[in-house]
C-alpha cells in the first residue's frame, strides 16, 4: 500500500468486532500503509472530520493483544444512514474531500447489514466519480443475519455468552420451589432473525434438560398455543423456562412488545426499538396461572462479554479484518469480506470477498427446517451448525483480579462542547 487506510466501525458493538480492528490495523502496516487512521462514531465523526492515527493507541503487541481483548467499539460506533446519492451529494461530497485530505487509498468499514449499505453507496459515488479509494465492508453482527456468508465475527462470542448463561438460569430456576411453580421468560436479541435466540439450545447436555421453549421471530406467535403449552408444563414440573426473541412477532405482524409498550421510538434506518417481551409474557403468565414469573433481558450483555468470548470467533475476527486490506489492496472495491465454511470436522473455515450489493439490506433469517414443526424449538442441525463457533477460550489480561483492555481514546472519553 502506499497510501493511508482508514477504518470505522458501525451498528451494535459485539466483543469480537475490536479483533477485527486490530487485524486491519496490524495487516495495513505490514502491507506498507504509511498510516491507519480510525473513525471516532463512523462515518458520522467522519463527516464531521472526527478520527484519530491509530499509532497513537496501538503502540505493541501487547496493545494488538488488549485490543482483541476489549468489548465494545474501541473507535466508537454510530447508527448514521447515508441518504442517496441524488438526495444529498453534498454529504458524499464532503466525505471525499476529508479522504482526500488524509490521503485515503483504502476504506473498510467493520459493521452489519447498514453498515454494508455505507460501503455500497460510498463506493458507487467514487465509482460515478472516478475517485481512486476502494471501499471494503468488513462483517460484524452477533444477529448473524448477513447474506453470503456463512456466520459472522461477534455472533460465535455472544452464542457462547447465551448458552452458558441459558444453563446457569436454568440451573437457578430449580432453587426454590413454588407452589404454582415458576415461569422464567429470557428475552434474547434478534429483531427477525433468531439465530442468537436459537443458540440457547447449546446449554442442553447431559448435566441440564435446556430450555423448554424456545421462540425464534421466523415463525409467528401464537399466544394461545403458547399459554396452553405453558400450562401442560407447568403440570409436569415446578420451574418451566422460555427463550424469546425479542423480535417475536404476532400473525399480523405486530410486535410482541407492542402490547405492552406506549413507546414507538425508530433509529435512523426505522428500526423499531424492541424491548419488553420476556416482561408482557412474564405478567400474562402470571395473571392467566396465578404462579411466580421471571423476566430476563440478556441487554447488552450479550454482546459486550468478552470475557466469555469463543476463541474461533476472535480468530475468525481477527482474520476478516486482514482479508479486508488485503482485498483493499489487490484492486477490489464495492466488496465484503465472507467466511466461507469448508469443513465441520475439523472445523475449517477460509475468507473470500463478495459484491456488497447482493449483501446490503438483505437478511439471513434461520431456515425453517431448523426449527421444529410446532415452532417451539430449534433442532440438531442449528446445534450442529453453531458449536463449531463457540470452541475455545481467549484468556484475559487479569490486573488486580479484573480484566484489562485496551485505553479508550479521550475524544470518545469526554463530551464534546458545542460552539455557541
Amino acid at each position: 500500500m502506499r497510501k493511508n487506510v482508514i477504518v470505522g466501525q458501525s451498528g451494535g458493538p459485539t466483543a469480537a468486532i475490536n479483533s477485527s480492528l486490530a487485524g486491519v490495523y496490524r495487516t495495513a502496516i505490514d502491507r506498507g500503509a504509511k498510516k491507519v487512521f480510525g473513525m471516532i462514531y463512523g462515518v458520522q465523526g467522519l463527516l464531521e472530520e472526527r478520527y484519530i492515527d491509530l499509532s497513537d493507541h496501538i503502540k505493541t503487541e501487547l496493545d494488538i493483544e488488549l485490543l482483541k481483548r476489549t468489548p465494545a467499539a474501541f473507535l466508537g460506533s454510530c447508527r448514521f444512514k447515508l441518504p442517496e446519492i441524488f438526495e444529498d451529494k453534498s454529504v458524499y461530497e464532503k466525505i471525499f474531500e476529508v479522504l482526500d485530505k488524509l490521503e485515503i487509498e483504502a476504506f473498510i468499514y467493520i459493521g452489519g447489514n447498514d453498515s454494508m449499505d455505507t460501503i455500497k453507496k460510498l463506493s458507487d459515488y467514487a465509482i460515478v466519480t472516478g475517485h481512486p479509494t476502494r471501499f471494503i465492508g468488513c462483517p460484524k453482527t452477533i444477529d448473524n443475519d448477513l447474506a453470503l456468508t456463512d456466520h459472522t465475527p461477534g455472533f460465535g462470542s455472544a452464542a457462547k455468552y447465551i448458552g452458558t448463561s441459558m444453563k446457569e438460569i436454568i440451573r437457578d430456576s430449580f432453587c426454590l420451589e413454588y407452589s404454582k411453580g415458576l415461569v422464567t421468560i429470557v428475552e434474547i436479541m434478534g429483531r427477525n432473525a433468531g439465530w442468537l435466540t436459537g443458540a440457547v439450545a447449546l446449554s442442553k447436555g447431559e448435566d441440564c434438560e435446556g430450555p423448554d421453549l424456545i421462540y425464534l421471530p421466523e415463525i409467528p406467535f401464537d399466544m394461545k398455543a403458547f399459554c396452553a403449552r405453558i400450562k401442560d408444563l407447568l403440570e409436569e414440573k415446578n420451574s418451566v423456562v422460555v427463550a424469546v426473541s425479542e423480535g417475536i412477532k404476532l400473525d399480523n405482524g405486530e410486535y410482541v412488545c407492542s402490547l405492552g409498550s406506549t413507546t414507538d421510538f425508530v433509529d435512523a434506518f426505522g428500526h423499531k426499538q424492541l424491548s419488553g417481551t420476556a416482561a408482557f409474557l412474564a405478567n400474562y403468565v402470571a395473571g392467566e396461572f396465578g404462579c411466580k414469573t421471571r423476566a430476563i433481558e440478556l441487554s447488552t450483555l450479550q454482546r459486550s462479554a468478552s470475557h466469555a468470548a469463543s476463541r474461533v470467533d476472535i480468530l475468525e475476527a481477527y482474520q476478516v479484518g486482514g482479508a479486508a486490506v488485503k482485498a483493499a489492496d489487490e484492486g477490489d472495491t464495492g466488496k465484503m469480506v465472507v467466511l466461507q465454511r469448508l469443513s465441520d470436522d475439523p472445523y475449517q473455515c477460509g475468507t473470500e470477498v463478495k459484491d456488497v450489493h447482493k449483501i446490503a439490506n438483505d437478511e439471513k433469517l434461520v431456515p425453517r427446517k431448523w426449527v421444529n414443526k410446532e415452532g417451539t424449538y430449534v433442532t440438531n442441525d442449528f446445534v450442529s451448525y453453531v458449536k463449531p463457533l463457540i470452541q475455545g477460550d481467549v484468556s484475559p489480561v487479569m490486573v488486580d483480579g479484573i480484566p484489562r483492555h485496551l485505553y479508550q481514546p479521550e475524544e470518545l472519553r469526554t463530551r464534546r462542547k458545542t460552539k455557541k
